[in-house]
């Protein structure tokens, strides 16, 4: 299992009352027409369609429904957009990618609507690429991660529904990740782990954001 990412006790605090606050629904757009203005840091959220988007938003943030979870993929085809009081940051739920049920021009239409968010929003921190335990990297994955390297991007892999799989298979399927992070340039090192149905790994989660906006002077 990778090592720990080193988070200090004033960042976890800090991550700790950030996702006390409460967080509201800003907007919902399915272009790049009608984003907010780039007037504050934000954190994205991507994965394959099911991969429990919506379960980890919620309980980052402490609350069951701020961000909808479908059971239909695909479901979701906008960039949603949450914020809170002090309006430090803008947290950003992307739609799932790699479902084969929708029409194949949507599929399209948002590809070229990914590509353009990812590569040209200047305020974006950090992409959070949740990736399903119990299944680890597939190749659309691959090309996700190709984007954000060619974009220069930052991400994190974060490991969902943990709590679903064998420790043992957990191990392997963080060193095969941890492994295929090697091989591209944008990729921060760390992965993260997460369970939403067990609320761990979200202490790390918080302080982890903490530590971007910290670094990023706000």
């Amino acid at each position: 299992m990778t090592d720990a990412q080193t988070l200090s006790a004033d960042e976890i605090e800090n991550g700790r009352l950030l996702f006390t606050r409460a967080w509201t629904f800003s907007r919902g757009t399915p272009d790049l027409d009608h984003l907010p203005p780039d007037d504050r840091p934000e954190i994205a959220f991507a994965g394959r369609s099911n991969v429990g988007k919506s379960s980890v938003i919620n309980a980052l943030v402490g609350q069951l429904r701020l961000a909808r979870a479908s059971n239909t993929p695909g479901r979701t085809q906008e960039l949603n957009f949450f914020t809170e009081p002090n309006s430090e940051l803008y947290l950003v739920d992307m739609p799932g990618y790699g479902f084969a049920e929708a029409p194949k021009e949507k599929v399209a239409a948002w590809n070229k609507v990914l590509r353009a968010y990812l590569a040209g929003r200047r305020t974006l921190l950090r992409v959070f690429l949740l990736i399903d335990a119990r299944h680890g990297l597939k190749p659309v994955d691959d090309e996700i991660m190709a984007l954000l390297d060619g974009a220069a991007v930052s991400y994190q892999v974060v490991l969902t529904k943990a709590d679903k799989i064998k420790e043992t298979d957990l191990v392997k399927v963080s060193e095969a990740t941890q492994k295929a992070l090697a091989k591209h340039p944008a990729a921060f090192p760390q992965i993260l782990m997460t369970s939403s149905e067990k609320a761990f790994g979200f202490e790390e989660l918080r302080g982890t954001i903490a530590q971007l906006l910290e670094a990023h002077g706000s």
